[in-house]
């Protein structure tokens, strides 16, 4: 039974703090549908499954999938052809295997970031992608990362204002800001899943920010709008970093707070800003808000709430937060194991950066011959937009913004500033500031990234609509729609583990070298 053109099936695996969002952009895109949640507590309520429709986890419908090809043939009249593509959005030491496991079937590919949580994992992703299509070094189906700061409407404009009409002229300087927003960080990088380093190291720059390294090297690195499919990157020379754990530490702990490690026991929870009895119930339940940060505390907050009452759903929210541990009885690993959503931020077992400094440089890389796509201008550098520049990435996370980037870029013919909303431009030679704004997108689109998450799951539907239904071709599509090839992708990530060994070790890395010499240690 052929697939009605415009309309897919996609498997989601996960629908947790990362599936969730993932569910409703999903919902939002036209020709994409998600007959299959792979997440327990929650597929019920996501949608109305039917038979292959409804897993318990991603490795019941990996059997169920590869049964179910092995039962096919060419003269099967079965109506049930399976998923289209993959949605994998689930914590992010889980992604390898998945990709792994599922790169053989040869489906389109969503991956929320990161792709993985080591170098050589990442590496391993990309080579079990390319691996599935055995007669090109090339994914010889669509895939995507999650990096979703490329496709907000405002991030669209402000690429083609900076590349395509060169309103500053060439890039010398780029300050990107990622103010996390004070509760955010100690929801997530203090109590949550991602408060802890990684075994070699890495910690918020990965989980956090690696989608604002790949929105600098989408400005600065890859081939602008309109290039020829070989124009080369401009690629950075050195990257490097200093950060450190400053704000949530034992040493930071009032002194009033005395031995207490839990807000519900803490005798001075009413004065704490961090108290997690008001950031979840005073500043949240109570107010009927249930979704983010209340409902990846307690998922059932919303059905409680509506079934049985606040002063029901409000019991089970502290008893939750109640939860507690003694470090000097329980294991490690339990620890880690989970979040602890109650517990004081001075007492946590955090150690991610909760302030960090990235700075990467560029020098002069002429284009080749053949190659140049500069518009005729007598003051234009022969280097067309690829001499030498900085660019720095801040994460800080005591701020009052959450999430919302602001930036400035200084130019050879004026500076540009960005706040998500609107983009102001200086032009040196006259004077004058312009200021662009775009629509705001629906609330719901605007709280995911500024439309960014929305605008991914768009391009790629577009993208394997292209593939599947108007004869394009896997690359073509890959680049002129998604806007992003796995190659991009994979740069990415590794300036992130290069920034991280830098901050470690104090370096100042040579990123051609530093690149080679990983690259030369994973077997083949």
């Amino acid at each position: 039974m052929a697939r009605q053109p415009g309309h897919y099936d996609s498997l989601g695996v996960g629908a947790g703090q990362e599936g969730m969002p993932m569910e409703n952009r999903d919902h939002a895109t036209d020709g994409i549908s998600t007959p299959c949640r792979a997440h327990d507590e929650t597929r019920q309520r996501l949608t109305k499954p039917v038979t292959g429709q409804e897993f318990k986890d991603w490795k019941s419908w990996l059997d169920w999938e590869k049964d179910r090809r092995s039962k096919l043939d060419g003269s099967s009249s079965s109506t049930d052809i399976g998923v289209d593509g993959v949605f994998i959005c689930t914590l992010d030491d889980s992604h390898l295997e998945i990709v792994q496991a599922i790169a053989p079937l040869n489906l389109h590919i969503m991956c929320e970031k990161p792709l993985a949580l080591s170098l050589k994992d990442i590496l391993l992703a990309s080579k079990a992608i390319t691996d599935a299509s055995p007669t090109s070094p090339l994914p010889s189906k669509i895939f995507s990362i999650g990096h979703v700061l490329r496709y907000s409407p405002h991030n669209q404009l402000l690429r083609r204002l900076l590349l395509t009409d060169r309103v500053i002229g060439d890039v010398i300087s780029l300050e990107h800001t990622e103010p996390v927003g004070w509760s955010h960080f100690a929801h997530s990088y203090v109590r949550g899943n991602w408060r802890r380093e990684t075994d070699i190291g890495d910690g918020s720059l990965l989980t956090k920010c690696c989608h604002d390294i790949d929105f600098i090297l989408w400005l600065l690195c890859s081939p602008p709008p309109g290039a020829p499919v070989d124009y080369p990157e401009h690629l950075p020379r050195t990257i490097t970093s200093t950060g450190m754990l400053a704000q949530f530490t034992k040493a930071n702990k009032p002194v009033a707070a005395g031995d207490s490690t839990n807000c519900l026991s803490c005798p001075i929870e009413r004065d704490c800003i961090y108290s997690s009895v008001k950031i979840y119930n005073d500043l949240c339940l109570a107010k009927g808000s249930t979704g983010f940060p209340a409902h990846n505390v307690y998922p059932e907050i919303e059905d409680v709430l509506s079934k049985h009452g606040m002063e029901t759903a409000k019991k089970n929210l502290l008893g939750i937060l109640a939860q507690d541990y003694d470090v000097r009885t329980t294991r490690d690993e339990d620890i880690a194991s989970r979040p602890w959503y109650g517990r004081c931020v001075y007492e946590s077992d955090n150690s991610v950066c909760d302030d960090q400094f990235v700075t990467m440089s560029w020098g002069n890389d002429p284009i080749p011959h053949g190659l140049d796509i500069r518009s005729e201008s007598n003051t234009q550098s022969p280097l067309g937009g690829r001499g030498s520049k900085l660019a720095t990435l801040h994460m800080v996370a005591p701020t009052e913004s959450q999430c919302v980037r602001r930036g400035r870029i200084s130019g050879t013919l004026g500076e540009m500033t960005y706040d998500g909303e609107t983009i102001s431009i200086f032009t040196f030679g006259t004077g004058e500031t312009k200021k662009h704004s775009i629509a705001p997108p629906p609330p719901e689109e605007a709280e995911s990234h500024g439309g960014g998450d929305y605008g991914l799951t768009r391009a790629f539907v577009r993208a394997v609509d292209s593939v599947e239904n108007k004869g394009w071709d896997v690359k073509k599509a890959q680049v002129e729609i998604l806007g992003c090839t796995l190659e991009e992708a994979i740069r990415s990530h590794a300036v992130v583990f290069a920034a991280e060994e830098a901050r470690r070790e104090g370096l100042v890395v040579n990123w051609k070298d530093w690149w080679a010499r990983k690259t030369s240690q994973m077997p083949n």
